[in-house]
């Protein structure tokens, strides 16, 4: 049995076509085609079928991938026994993390890997919630968010390990007529006018967990990615938006309110494929995530914390 063979299908199954696999190979996509063809040949069944313009796994194909991904494993877990017999874990570990949660993960990270073997290199990717899986196929932890659970959607057969839970909060300008309240409730949030982010984002679900609460369709006049922009846009105006707590900064005419009667909660979950987290070096920079993910849980614990 030719292991390449089991990668490939692998690959396949990860990527979900074969110009993605030859992309990410470094291969032409007729020679990804050729691989498949004298894998079919080696284990004499059909591995591949038409789908639209593309190929899929058949289930036999399935099996298969399900086996390289085991192949995958265990020589990680081979190299890290020899990476600890060795001593310090070592080499270069690849992240993709969301921004506004890497805003207060990632400087722990660094400070406490500072000096290490290890290498730390860092992307950033604002997307839908079900888009963050897709990483995971290049890089070795994504740092993703969920509404609804610790597992973001479209993470099924990824590792996903916990590393935080934030509030998620309503932001309105110091002179907001809601802003002289502790906290404030779905009811009184209907008649604002909202910044809200793209459909299918974690935060677009606390707007929804509102208007399902109150059954009054909210006013969403703009749609913004970034956290800053929103901010600035929010401390001028009389329009209010969903941020997060750990990271948006109060003062200069601009305070969080929690919203004592729907859940606004999100989860941060790092995602990585079950070889990559066997690698020393990968659970090294995940063990310095859960305790950045739990310091900053901390810190917002404390009265008057950050």
């Amino acid at each position: 049995m030719d292991v390449r063979h089991l990668e490939l299908l692998r690959e396949l199954a990860l990527r979900g076509s074969v110009t993605d696999v030859a992309r990410a190979s470094h291969r032409t996509p007729s020679a990804v085609s050729q691989q498949l063809k004298a894998a079919q040949r080696e284990f004499g069944m059909v591995l591949v079928e038409p789908s639209g313009r593309g190929l899929r796994l058949t289930e036999a194909g399935r099996v298969l991938a399900e086996g390289g991904a085991e192949v995958a494993a265990a020589t990680a877990r081979v190299q890290a026994r020899w990476d600890s017999f060795r001593g310090e874990p070592s080499g270069t570990v690849r992240v993709a993390v969301l921004p506004s949660a890497g805003t207060f993960l990632l400087p722990a990270v660094m400070r406490e890997l500072e000096g290490s073997a290890i290498e730390v290199r860092c992307s950033d990717f604002d997307l839908a919630e079900v888009e963050f899986a897709a990483l995971a196929a290049d890089d070795d932890i994504v740092v993703a968010h969920s509404f609804t659970g610790v597992r973001p959607a479209g993470t099924a057969g990824l590792v996903a390990v916990p590393l935080a839970t934030e509030p998620l909060d309503v932001a309105m300008a110091a002179d907001h007529p809601l802003a002289a309240r502790k906290a404030v409730r779905a009811a009184d949030l209907v008649e604002c006018e909202w910044i809200g982010v793209p459909k299918g984002y974690p935060f677009d679900h606390v707007l929804g967990s509102i208007e399902r609460a109150t059954g009054v369709p909210l006013r969403v006049s703009q749609r913004i990615r970034d956290n800053r922009l929103v901010e600035s846009l929010v401390a001028a105006s009389r329009r209010v938006a969903v941020l997060p707590r750990f990271t948006t900064p109060t003062g200069a005419g601009l305070v969080l309110r929690e919203v004592a009667d729907v859940p606004t909660r999100r989860h941060i979950t790092a995602i990585m494929r079950s070889d990559r987290a066997e690698r020393l070096a990968v659970a090294r920079v995940l063990e310095a995530f859960r305790r950045a993910g739990a310091a900053a849980e901390e810190r917002h614990r404390r009265p008057g914390g950050a």
